[in-house]
């Protein structure tokens, strides 16, 4: 059985991140429905099905490649700025983080070590500040 499977799926485009993606908004859809008794929600699911197992079993790799790509470009573009701000938050721990008055660079400066003369790496415009 195995065999017959893995003969079926030969030339075909199978899982990708956004399979999965589409996969558990699919499961999520389909357990609210559960709940809401909605035929909305039930076309939703149908139509999440549908479109998850047409790209599983389709043999145009270019097309759902490109797919593919164009979905990870947007998650990358929404959890980047997630991640970023998160690392911001990690270094104001440890740094002050400062703006140049003349172009607004972010600068960032350590802690602690009282009151100091910054010069902008962009503008060299000096300014004091309190770190």
């Amino acid at each position: 059985m195995k065999e017959k499977i893995q003969r079926f799926m030969m030339g075909r485009y199978g899982i990708d991140d956004l399979s999965k993606f589409l996969l558990w908004v699919t499961a999520i859809l389909c357990i609210l429905s559960l709940f809401f008794r909605s035929g909305i929600l039930n076309g939703l699911v149908f139509l999440g099905l549908v479109v998850l197992y047409f790209r599983m079993f389709s043999k145009n790799y270019a097309k759902r490649s490109q797919e593919n790509e164009t979905y990870l470009k947007y998650q990358n573009r929404f959890t980047g700025f997630f991640k970023k701000q998160k690392d911001l938050a990690e270094q104001r721990k440890i740094y002050h983080i400062y703006s140049c008055p003349n172009c607004k660079q972010k600068i960032r400066i350590p802690k602690g070590k009282g009151k100091i003369c910054v010069t902008c790496p962009k503008c060299r415009t000096e300014f004091i500040k309190k770190s």
